[in-house]
């Protein structure tokens, strides 16, 4: 119903622009022909009407991207609203259970497991909300150390396996042989939460079991590429690039029925341009799997200072 109402709006003020452009036009031209043997006149004219057009096409143009930008945030307040609805509902369930009737012991331990993998859930769509209005805040600069990416990228992999109860090969990290190089100034925060991002979209979008691929090697000697190759739903070409926007989900049926709040790959590609880099996604097409790339500059100089000094 909504979509239909946004739809529908779209329609209205795009051919509401449309008519008075035209009509704006057609104005013109009768000035011009009116008065085209007095140049102030015309000029003016043409002036002003030339003004008006541009001001009807720019008002067409931002209320239509208003209205998709409140549809947006529509969508992120009902995914959210899931998100932190349907884990805390299961904890509710499971404590009232607990409390109402006496359960067996493996039953028990069941539920406690359960109850933390939704805490767990509830945390992290917390911590991802947190984050995107932290990031907007905070200098771009702060608290950066040197970090050595492939020691992060193993140790995420790692946090990735358990979070999702997944076997050791289901996430390979392949260290090319310059990873010992693979340095780079940043804040271990950041770059921990995006890492984690990336690997929960491989995970979550993945076909039945995950297989996904982690490649770190230095690329022209000045930047560290950390490549997540995933076997999983893939994305159409068209998406490649809007992926990466606050709150954007492509709108697929597989997509949409998994869980997610659409920032975070948003929050990845903005704690990598932070950084000085960039992230970006590749694939061949739906049911061909994903590669993220998060692109970073290297730091090629490690001033330490002596001890006493």
């Amino acid at each position: 119903m909504h979509i239909t109402r946004r739809t529908g709006a779209i329609a209205f003020f795009i051919t509401l622009g449309t008519c008075l452009v035209v009509l704006a036009l057609a104005l013109n031209i009768s000035w011009i022909i009116l008065y085209w043997r007095k140049i102030i006149p015309l000029l003016l004219g043409v002036f002003f009407f030339s003004v008006l057009i541009a001001g009807l096409v720019l008002n067409t143009i931002f209320l239509v991207r208003e209205i998709r930008r409140n549809e947006q945030h529509d969508s992120f307040l009902n995914a959210v609203t899931h998100e932190l609805k349907t884990p805390i509902a299961s904890i509710r369930l499971y404590l009232e259970t607990l409390q109402r009737r006496p359960v067996e012991e493996a039953q028990r331990q069941e539920f406690y497991r359960v109850m933390l993998a939704d805490s767990e859930r509830l945390l992290s769509t917390v911590e991802q909300v947190l984050k995107a209005g932290e990031l907007g805040q905070r200098e771009s600069d702060a608290m950066r150390v040197p970090i050595a990416m492939s020691s992060l990228v193993q140790e995420c992999a790692e946090v990735a396996r358990t979070r999702h109860h997944l076997p050791a090969e289901s996430i390979q990290v392949e260290a090319g042989a310059d990873a010992a190089a693979a340095m780079v100034l940043g804040n271990l925060g950041d770059l921990r939460s995006a890492l984690l991002n990336v690997f929960d979209n491989a995970v979550k979008y993945s076909h039945g079991a995950p297989k996904i691929r982690v490649r770190v090697n230095v690329e022209h000697d000045a930047w560290v590429l950390v490549r997540v190759t995933d076997s999983g739903i893939g994305i159409a070409p068209s998406h490649q690039k809007r992926i990466f926007r606050r709150f954007y989900r492509v709108p697929t049926l597989a997509v949409l029925r998994a869980k997610g709040t659409g920032l975070g790959l948003f929050l990845v590609r903005t704690i990598c341009r932070q950084h000085g880099g960039e992230a970006t996604a590749h694939s061949d097409g739906e049911g061909y799997g994903t590669t993220l790339t998060l692109q970073l500059p290297r730091l090629i100089e490690m001033h330490t200072q002596e001890p006493g000094a």
